[in-house]
């Protein structure tokens, strides 16, 4: 970390806020067309750079997989740039005659973006974009670990911009690695994005300014009976090996009907490493010693997770599967390995109390990932678990963060309502980071018969 006195940090986190507010004078005066062709370049330039920064990104953080890297860089850049095409940012962008109001977008100042090791390259991007939709300069602070790449994702965007015409500052990025800068910032800008562990958020809600920060996952997969088993399995698995896991929307516990467990066992034997009871005991030991979570092996694959402990996980194999020792097994809480837990129920009731259970432990506010053809109990798993997203009958991993296949905002910022701690309970997207006026015209008969008001 920095050893710069506090002094010299100001210093520099003012020379930035002062860039900021000189481009923000000129993002004011910027057209919808304008906005719009800033926020495209952005997409693009992480789109077509899209294995150059994922390349970075594993070298420097040593977490995931180069390959799923690529595809979350081009799957997010189309997916949100997509998101804010044609949606109104600038000026009025409401006019609605019945009550008479006029909404007049604005801009809500200087953002401050703090991004996580885990997810790097799309994070910057996408709240680049987010805020410069709504006319907003963006300064970001990278986690330490992921600084070098998150450098060059700024670096190339701007030249994109530049060659748009765009203020030179409109994205700046921190290239000090400081706990006391990053916390200046979150005191000095308008409004703060905080993507990252729970501390972090914590720290940004304290700040005295305006901020939108995420909650701890613990994605649960609720299997119901009439699920094609296959399908959903392999969807599960699929999710839970993505990117070797690290993503806050990978499933963390496959909750099957007691009865489909002979039958799960077979199929996952196929797609996953599903482990004895001896191998479990050993994993869960790794991987929680003195019931915390093993940072040294956030990210990283099975095989190398199986070495560790003395299990030999076969090359083939992405997904380590470890039945679980019923619901109160800690291994139901928040993995960031492509470690799944197999937990089984009886009745649909209980398969729903499990789930609210393990995200009593940590990752209330957050989602769930539900495979069922039977609405009612799609319906009631959703209105009882709390959390603010309920992906049905796809791959959690790379769809709850929003895709081509939901009405989700595409975004890398996952908020999770009062039950997270969160001010916001659905994905960040851009008019999270705009003000609006609200022109309230004089009209008449709007008032109702007192009758009509206390008619029970």
């Amino acid at each position: 970390m920095s050893t710069m006195e506090n002094t010299d940090l100001r210093c520099y986190l003012d020379n930035m806020l002062a860039n900021a507010r000189e481009a923000l004078t000129v993002l004011e005066t910027y057209s919808q067309e304008q906005v719009d062709s800033m926020c495209r370049a952005c997409a693009k330039t992480v789109y077509d750079h899209a294995e150059e920064l994922a390349k970075d990104a594993v070298e420097e953080t040593r977490m995931g997989i180069y390959e799923d890297k690529v595809i979350k860089n081009r799957g997010k850049a189309r997916a949100i740039w997509w998101s804010l095409k044609g949606k109104k940012s600038v000026g009025v962008i409401d006019v609605d005659e019945a009550s008479g109001i006029t909404k007049i977008a604005k801009p809500v100042g200087v953002v401050g973006a703090i991004t996580p090791t885990t997810n790097p390259i799309v994070t910057c991007m996408s709240n680049a974009m987010f805020a410069l939709k709504c006319r907003n300069p963006i300064i970001i602070a990278p986690h330490p670990r992921a600084m070098g790449c998150c450098i060059r994702t700024v670096e190339l965007m701007n030249e994109a911009l530049t060659e748009l015409g765009a203020p030179v500052h409109a994205i700046q990025i921190f290239d000090i690695k400081s706990l006391d800068l990053t916390k200046m910032l979150m005191s000095s800008v308008d409004v703060v994005i905080a993507t990252g562990g729970m501390d972090m958020v914590r720290s940004v809600y304290s700040s005295g300014k305006p901020a939108l920060g995420v909650g701890a996952g613990n994605v649960q997969a609720l299997v119901d009976t009439d699920a094609d088993l296959e399908k959903a399995l392999g969807e599960i698995i699929e999710g839970r090996g993505f990117d070797n896991g690290i993503l806050c929307t990978c499933e963390q516990t496959i909750h099957l009907p007691e009865e489909k467990l002979d039958e799960a066992l077979n199929i996952l034997k196929n797609i996953a490493f599903v482990a004895d009871k001896p191998q479990t005991d050993a994993v869960r030991e790794f991987l929680f010693p003195n019931g915390k979570m093993n940072r040294k092996m956030v990210g990283q694959s099975a095989q190398k997770i199986g070495a560790g402990c003395g299990v030999e996980v076969p090359a083939d194999k992405k997904v380590i599967v470890l039945p679980a020792d019923g619901p109160d097994d800690i291994l139901g809480e928040e993995k960031m390995y492509p470690v799944i837990a197999l937990m089984t129920y009886r009745g649909w009731q209980e398969g729903i109390e499990h789930v609210r259970g393990n995200l009593a432990k940590i990752g209330r506010g957050h989602s769930i990932v539900i495979h069922s053809n039977n609405r009612e109990h799609i319906l009631e798993a959703a209105s009882r678990c709390e959390v603010s997203r309920a992906a049905c009958n796809q791959v959690g991993a790379t769809n709850i963060g929003g895709s081509f296949k939901n009405g989700l905002n595409p975004t890398n910022t996952l908020g999770c309502g009062s039950w997270g701690n969160n001010s916001i309970s659905e994905n960040l997207t851009y008019y999270h980071l705009m003000n609006i006026t609200r022109v309230a015209d004089a009209l008449d008969g709007l008032a109702p018969a007192d009758e009509e008001i206390w008619d029970a």
